[in-house]
């Protein structure tokens, strides 16, 4: 049929409008036919269109069957597709490669790898290769893919491990719980101490306030106030400005609290121990000059902090204790250098404590001695505690930021309660003591009436007079307004037998003689003697 079609064609062409073969046609050449021939397209009998293609064959037509299992042990023939015309269709979802299995099976030397892997290829075969895990801080090289790379510190690899990304920096946050438990610690003892300036404010000319050494009180409830503050500095995003103002602060607050100690209890040393040799008044011990003392003690915590500063300026860094973490801390913190913060204030804890253990004995007058023995105990078992936790808590940026937090308030707390707690106790509830006498406790010498010679009544009078000297030796140590402390040395009438002699047991620190008789008595001396002093 395509060769009567060519026919009919090469006579149109070239027989136009003429019956029968004309001269161009006889006789027909085939070459010329067959050019006719594959230029035929015509409808066939089947209503199927039929043409040659480039390479002179006929149209390609298939019905693509499948040998499909519809069920066990059996199988059935199904039509899933054509090809016509160069064209393919074919119905996927009808073909399958196992019963209930639609997959295709691949034919592959090797299948892509897999998030997290890269590619290391056989030798002699580029198609093929083998898969390897990177680690898992490692994603693989985009440019490479048989190579895997490390990130670097402060990042870790995406969920599909195509990159590296920066893992959130952490710090100690102030609504996080660490910081809201400090801070609550430290708002407490700022009311308290807030409430105590205003009773001594208050009461500043009562004998309690004066005894207690106005000017030292006050200058350390201001350190005891920086002490609660620092608080709100230490829980701040770190910054350089942030980070000197805490290394700065945290030391500071310390040395003012310990010099106004260390001062006065150096003091109440130096007035016993001077009144024991000798009745001179020994130096620099006004109020004027132990705050120029307290202030030069503290100006050498300015100085460490400000070489400190010079050599090391603080600033704020990342720190990657592991792979997984991003700490944003002072740099101080990382290396324990913010211990040379408090290397100063420690020493002045050791000499404050050493002093009040060398004065605990002193007269009853004197017992805030007492008070300050406590205090240093107590706070050196802080310390003991919280140097060993800094150095130990590292890797937990909070925990140490909040125990050196902690570590400060509660040192605070044990000065403010120690020291001013029985002065308050006195002004606020019992104000009936708060007067000179209740300030100036007798101490006394006793002794037995024994036989002996006129050495003893010599005795008696040496007593009195060596209790009158350190009287006028500690009166002479303060301001005659009788600014702090004050002591009453009040020695009774002596009284001496007509037969017999008295000798006095000695007695430490006792300033009062008392001789008893044994017969008809007769009174020695000038009767009490009492001196006001300021300590």
């Amino acid at each position: 049929m395509a060769l009567a079609v060519a026919l009919i064609d090469m006579h149109k062409e070239l027989c136009p409008n003429f019956q029968g073969l004309c001269d161009a046609m006889v006789p027909t050449k085939g070459p010329e036919l067959l050019k006719y021939l594959r230029q035929v397209h015509f409808q066939g009998l089947s209503g199927d269109k039929f043409k040659f293609d480039t390479n002179g064959d006929g149209p390609a037509r298939y019905n693509i069957i499948h040998f499909k299992q519809v069920s066990p042990n059996n199988f059935e023939w199904v039509r899933v597709g054509e090809y016509e015309e160069g064209h393919l269709r074919l119905r996927m979802d009808e073909v399958q490669f196992k019963l209930g299995h639609k997959t295709p099976p691949e034919s592959v030397c090797s299948l892509d790898c897999e998030i997290g892997q890269a590619k290391k290829y056989v030798e002699g075969e580029s198609c093929c290769w083998h898969c390897f895990n990177c680690t898992q801080y490692q994603i693989r090289n985009p440019n490479d893919e048989t190579q895997c790379l490390m990130c670097p510190s402060g990042t870790i690899p995406d969920r599909l491990k195509k990159e590296c990304q920066e893992i959130p920096e952490a710090f100690l946050k102030i609504e996080s719980a660490w910081a809201i438990s400090a801070m609550a610690i430290s708002s407490l003892g700022i009311l308290v101490t807030v409430f105590v300036i205003s009773v001594f404010m208050r009461h500043s000319e009562t004998p309690v306030v004066k005894a207690a050494g106005r000017e030292l009180c006050y200058v350390l409830l201001t350190g005891i106030l920086l002490c609660y503050l620092i608080t709100f500095a230490l829980v701040l995003r770190p910054s350089n400005f942030v980070c000197g103002l805490q290394r700065f602060g945290a030391g500071f607050c310390f040395t003012v609290v310990y010099a106004a100690l260390l001062t006065k209890t150096n003091r109440i040393s130096r007035i016993f121990n001077a009144g024991k040799r000798t009745a001179k008044r020994p130096s620099f011990i006004n109020p004027k000059s132990q705050l120029l003392i307290s202030g030069a003690l503290a100006s050498v915590q300015v100085l460490i902090n400000i070489v400190w500063m010079i050599v090391s300026p603080p600033k704020a860094i990342h720190y990657y204790p592991s792979r997984e973490d991003n700490l944003l801390v002072c740099r101080s913190y990382v290396d324990a250098s913010y211990m040379i913060a408090f290397g100063y204030p420690i020493l002045l804890i050791v000499i404050c404590t050493v002093y009040a253990i060398l004065t605990r004995n002193i007269p009853e007058a004197f017992n805030e001695s007492k008070h300050i023995v406590f205090t240093m105990y107590t706070t050196c078992v802080i310390w003991l505690a919280f140097v060993p936790l800094f150095f130990v808590t590292g890797n937990h940026m909070p925990l140490r930021i909040t125990s050196m937090s902690v570590a400060i308030s509660l040192s605070a707390s044990v000065t403010i309660g120690c020291l001013f707690s029985p002065k308050l106790y006195i002004i606020l509830i019992r104000p009936e003591r708060n007067v000179r006498q209740s300030m100036m406790p007798a101490s006394r010498y006793s002794g037995t009436v024994k036989s002996g010679t006129s050495a003893s009544v010599m005795a008696a009078a040496v007593a009195v007079t060596d209790s009158h000297r350190l009287s006028q030796t500690l009166v002479h140590s303060g301001e005659p307004t009788g600014k702090e402390m004050e002591l009453s040395f009040r020695p009774k009438p002596q009284l001496v037998s007509k037969y017999t002699q008295t000798l006095p047991e000695p007695v430490n620190n006792n300033c009062t003689a008392d001789v008893k008789k044994t017969s008809s008595v007769v009174v020695v001396g000038n009767g009490p003697i009492t001196s006001d002093v300021q300590l």
